[in-house]
């Protein structure tokens, strides 16, 4: 059912909630699994158009989608990782429909509708630009 799974990360504590059911997911449907983190800072955002050497938040987050593909080839799951930069709801979108994903899976923050109007939400945002079942997991 499920062939690719995109699944968002935020280089957080959080991410071990949708971690830890996207591998009983992805081994019980033999998935494929794609992380995605996407850098948001100014550097990240304009490194291309300004040819920026990567900054510390890059080569963090690269550090941690590596220990994070690892552990779950370690599991046995077929992973690869992706490190965009950008606005986050809307490069997740595009980076799932490019790979085909049937599937994207990501944690969310229990801050309620108030706060997401105030400080916006990705979970919101990716759920209402895509076609793509969505999965929303609470961040513990």
């Amino acid at each position: 059912m499920y062939a690719k799974i995109l699944v968002a990360l935020e280089n957080t504590d959080a991410d071990e909630a949708i971690l830890s059911h996207v591998r009983e997911l992805a081994a019980l449907h033999e998935s494929e699994v794609v992380l995605v983190h996407v850098a948001d800072g100014f550097a990240a955002r304009y490194q291309d158009a300004l040819n920026l050497e990567d900054s510390a938040e890059i080569r963090e987050d690269r550090a941690y989608l590596e220990r994070t593909r690892e552990a779950l080839a370690a599991a046995g799951l077929a992973v690869r990782m992706l490190l965009e930069a950008g606005d986050p709801a809307a490069r997740l979108v595009a980076v799932a429909e490019a790979e085909r994903c049937d599937l994207i899976a990501m944690a969310t923050h229990r801050h309620g509708v108030v706060q997401d109007v105030l400080r916006g939400s990705v979970a919101y945002s990716v759920r209402h630009r895509t076609q793509i079942p969505v999965l929303l997991v609470p961040a513990r």
